[in-house]
């Protein structure tokens, strides 16, 4: 369980003020896959953020039980000096895994071969998002916190990263931020839209893609217009 209690989050941007969170109530579903959408600079990944702990409100609080992943695929915390086994082998310790057993999933997982064993400064951008995203998907978690991850690589790594997300989330939750409308519909439940630093929750991701669809061409829903609760409105 996720809970966002009054959560303000608010940016100064070329001298004038951009809030997306603004007052925000909401619990996430336990075990349960939400599609987050919204517009480019709607605050996504800053919501994400915030609830993975790496961005802090202005004001409210969150509060969570189980235990929640980084942002899947954040590759800003690698040593840049270590290895890429040994930045898994300092994640694993962090978390209590079992090192070899992390090590061998995320070699063969990330199929870096004999880069594996260089420094993380040496890896192209491709690289380091299979690193971090092998690494992600190695500790078992509550509720993955995913943000357009599977969009990085080949189409071999995408289709091999969308199956173990699959997998995953047969006993886990998440809360996924993504551009695809296709991948949303196949990995959510439910969505949520933050529109103007409010969300509105649908328990089926059809209906919340729709919304955001309609958003998308500046036009209002018609269960809006209509007053229909299909839609579960933010403060």
């Amino acid at each position: 369980m996720i809970e966002l209690r009054n959560l303000t989050k608010s940016f100064s941007v070329n001298g004038s003020v951009k809030t997306v969170a603004r007052n925000i109530s909401f619990t996430f579903p336990s075990g349960v896959s939400v599609g987050l959408l919204g517009r480019n600079g709607a605050g996504k990944s800053t919501l994400l953020a915030m609830i993975a702990g790496t961005s802090m409100p202005d004001s409210g609080v969150i509060r969570s039980t189980g235990t929640i992943s980084w942002p899947v695929g954040f590759a800003g915390s690698f040593h840049g000096d270590m290895t890429g086994a040994q930045n898994v082998k300092f994640v694993a310790r962090v978390y209590g895994a079992d090192t070899e057993e992390m090590l061998d999933f995320v070699r063969d997982f990330a199929g870096l071969g004999e880069h594996f064993h260089l420094p993380t400064r040496t890896y192209s951008s491709g690289m380091r998002s299979r690193l971090a995203f092998g690494i992600s998907m190695a500790i078992r978690f509550d509720t993955y916190l995913i943000d357009e991850v599977t969009a990085v690589g080949d189409a071999a790594f995408a289709a091999k990263s969308n199956a173990i997300l699959k997998d995953r989330l047969k006993t886990s939750g998440a809360v996924i931020v993504s551009h695809s409308m296709p991948l949303l519909k196949a990995m959510c439940t439910s969505g949520l839209v933050l529109e103007d630093g409010r969300v509105f929750y649908y328990p089926r991701i059809e209906r919340a893609i729709e919304h955001h669809e309609y958003t998308m061409r500046g036009a209002i829903a018609p269960w809006q217009r209509q007053g229909k609760q299909d839609v579960r409105p933010g403060p």
